[in-house]
């Protein structure tokens, strides 16, 4: 196949004449596959385009028969064009016939061709068809000839994706926009039906064809310099003030932006015929084809790191102006790879349906803020940046922690009575707002809210829930570009105290360190965070904050009872010292002439198994307890809860749970310690209902989640579980759960749960 007079740029340019002719798009992509067969000599030109049942079908051809065309199918596993589009490799071969995964298929009288190339349409690294060139002749395809295939397979490819060929073959459409489900794991409870919105949206490459390309040469060197420059600045600022962005992280994107092969691989792109950015965006989509199919966590991991780079450099290439601002419509469905609580606040919450994350658990900031807010989020959706375009149609699948892209008309509908059916069901709800929650045998429950945020306060009136069991004050700092002073600390917790109109808060002070770090403070390195420098231990280790923060809560007070707890407690001793700083800071409001709160109650949580064995003399020393649960639970089984491959491993109903958990509150009652439950468990049904029959009287969740527990509540023979729970315990082992059999108990009682 010896190349033809003008090479690939002037097959490029006259790709650009057919796709601008007013002709039908079948005409179009016929016309296409002439113009490659005729530019690089060879007899045979056909696209396979891939079809949402996941076959690949024949959509034109020049030299093979035409009347395959849209009757020819193979599957994924199946042929030599199913192989390439499987693996996303091209494939060369002199005698194709002779390859073992060739598929003979009569109607296409290609049994007279013997040497074959086939590269695949990709598009952020999924395939989307197979571009394939033959000859009769058992000839070898040299570099340059794959690597003017593979750009001329790029323009096919955005053909695809526009959609300009779906209704060519109308019982199916293309896999470019078929519908996708995809799971993940819940972050928020709740459905939302909307349209994508990227929260770093791609930049869209519109001009792929190059007018001069010694111009776009120079274009690509340039952006590269810019590129590296910001990088290695980056990297200098990360050591002289620490930076959100870890320096392991900026180090691995330097040395891809300094790598020799990358940057062969974009010139000789540009060499072919694209433009600048569509060499970067090429070799980006070869590069995720390749690493999206990887076994190995560690070289997906780099995935992220090449995005990153290519984002960079895409945006150096087109200018800030070019890259646009993210505009919210109506229902929209936000999109991301990663995203922190203070960007979540950054967009109009009125307008978000939903939340898709590739990275982040439950107990992730961002996801207690999509809580409070009442977002329905899904985290953990493995490519979900690729699997989607900004303004697709998309469904986010709170409760089952699923999401569906371009869903089909069954689906959205099924969906959309499911959204109503809950709609419904919180009416019912809310109708219980003003009725006290006591069980069926007078058992009064305090159903309490976990908050972060002055929004979270509206919630207080709407569920009537009794107080805030849990106010986490490390948000505020969290969505802060800088520590905040003395002074908007006493005002935010007077804005909270006000918004609470008289009821109850329990503040928590600052839980940082582990998985929360402040954006303006130095990651520390640790081997393992969550059991290092965190929550009180950074407050007695740096008492001056501590000090701050507990001035300006009894300042805020002004009079009022307070209560404040503190986290990570992990000896008796610690809550002494931080008790102390609590007297001393009170002595010196006193003697300024300050009003101290009427009544200022100090309590510990419970999270560290090591307060387990401490029980008794914490309950002394302290005003009242809080069960961490999520922490605790962590710890216990000493498993991470950000790690998918063991958060699950363990059933916080397992008798070996219930007995630390019936452990806490048998001995807080005993010691006349109030005693709540501020973690997860407290806001599902089935969990808190085993609470109460472990003796526990007040619990605190999410807001969505006061309704179906105080439903629970209402419909609960506090006795009956109490009994059945104690059987169950003494007859089972540890590591046995009691699920099913509490689950049993609530569909014979007619528990809902």
């Amino acid at each position: 196949m010896p190349a033809a007079p003008g090479g690939p740029r002037l097959l490029l340019r006259r790709l650009r004449e057919a796709m601008a002719e007013p002709v039908s798009p079948q005409a179009r992509l016929d016309r296409i596959v002439v113009l490659i067969a005729a530019n690089v000599v060879a007899e045979v030109c056909s696209v396979y385009v891939l079809r949402d049942d996941n076959t690949l079908e024949l959509f034109a051809t020049e030299g093979l028969n035409r009347e395959a065309v849209h009757q020819t199918r193979m599957r994924t596993d199946e042929g030599l064009v199913g192989l390439i589009a499987r693996t996303a490799e091209p494939l060369s071969l002199s005698d194709a016939q002779n390859h073992p995964a060739f598929s003979y298929r009569p109607e296409t009288g290609e049994e007279a061709y013997h040497a074959f190339l086939g590269v695949p349409l990709l598009r952020a690294g999924n395939t989307l068809g197979v571009l394939t060139v033959q000859n009769k002749t058992y000839r070898v395809y040299s570099e340059e000839e794959i690597e003017a295939l593979q750009t001329t397979a790029m323009v096919l490819s955005e053909m695809i994706a526009s959609g300009e060929l779906e209704g060519l073959a109308p019982d199916a459409g293309t896999a470019a926009r078929r519908p996708v489900l995809a799971r993940g794991i819940a972050l928020a409870d709740g459905i939302g039906l909307g349209y994508v919105v990227l929260h770093e949206p791609r930049v869209v490459v519109k001009t792929l064809i190059a007018e001069n390309v010694e111009r776009e040469v120079g274009r690509l060197d340039a952006a590269i310099e810019e590129v590296r420059s910001a990088i290695d600045a980056l990297v200098e600022r990360g050591d002289r003030i620490g930076t959100a962005e870890s320096r392991e992280v900026l180090e691995t994107v330097r040395m891809f932006a300094h790598d020799k092969g990358w940057l062969r691989r974009m010139r000789e792109a540009v060499a072919s015929g694209l433009t600048a950015e569509a060499a970067v965006e090429r070799v980006q989509s070869d590069n995720r084809a390749k690493m999206i199919r990887q076994s190995d966590p560690y070289l997906r991991e780099r995935l992220h790191d090449l995005d990153d780079l290519a984002n960079r450099l895409l945006r150096a290439l087109i200018g800030p102006e070019a890259a646009g601002v993210v505009v919210l419509p109506e229902n929209a469905i936000l999109v991301a790879r990663t995203m922190g609580p203070a960007a979540l606040l950054d967009y109009e919450a009125s307008t978000l349906r939903g939340i898709v994350l590739e990275e982040g658990g439950p107990t992730s900031h961002v996801a207690i803020v999509a809580r409070a807010l009442g977002i329905p989020a899904v985290g953990e959706v493995e490519n979900a940046t690729a699997l989607c375009d900004a303004g697709d149609a998309i469904i986010v699948d709170g409760v089952a922690g699923e999401i569906h892209v371009r869903p089909g008309p069954e689906v959205e509908a099924a969906y959309a009575e499911m959204v109503r059916l809950r709609a419904r069901r919180q009416e019912q709800y809310r109708a219980l707002r003003d009725v006290p929650a006591q069980t069926r045998d007078g058992v009064r429950v305090g159903l309490h809210l976990n908050a972060g945020l002055l929004v979270d306060f509206s919630h207080l009136h709407e569920t009537g829930a009794e107080g805030v069991g849990l106010f986490r004050t490390e948000l505020q700092f969290m969505v802060a570009q800088r520590m905040p002073s003395a002074a908007e600390q006493e005002e935010l917790y007077r804005k909270v105290f006000a918004a609470s109109a008289g009821k109850s808060v329990t503040v928590r002070t600052l839980d940082i360190g582990g998985d929360k770090i402040l954006p303006y403070m130095a990651k520390l390195e640790e081997e393992n965070p969550a059991l290092g420098w965190r929550a009180i231990r950074i407050g007695l280790d740096r008492p001056a904050l501590l000090r701050m923060q507990l001035r300006a809560l009894l300042k805020a007070a002004d009079g009022d009872p307070l209560k404040i707890m503190f986290p990570m407690v992990a000896t008796v001793d610690e809550f002494v010292r931080a008790r102390g700083i609590v007297e001393r800071e009170k002595a010196y409001l006193k003697r300024h002439g300050y009003r101290l709160p009427a009544d200022c109650r100090l309590g510990a949580m419970i999270e560290v198994p090591s307060l387990l064995f401490q029980i008794d003399e914490i309950a002394q020393e302290a005003d009242f307890l809080s069960v961490g649960s999520n922490d605790l639970m962590q710890f216990l089984f000493a498993v991470d809860r950000e790690n998918r491959r063991v958060a699950d491993r363990f059933d916080p109903l397992s008798v070996a749970a219930l007995r630390a958990f019936r452990l806490i509150a048998d001995r807080a009652n005993a010691a006349a310690c109030p005693v709540t439950v501020c973690g997860e468990i407290g806001g599902r049904p089935l969990d808190a209902m085993a609470l109460i029959g472990l003796g526990y009287r007040n619990l605190s969740m999410s807001p969505a989640a006061i309704g179906p527990v105080k439903a629970m509540v209402l419909s609960l023979d506090a006795k009956a579980i109490a009994e059945l729970i104690d059987a169950e315990m003494a007859r089972m082992h540890d590591g046995d759960s009691l699920r099913p059999a509490l689950t049993a108990f609530a569909h014979a009682h007619g528990v809902p749960i």
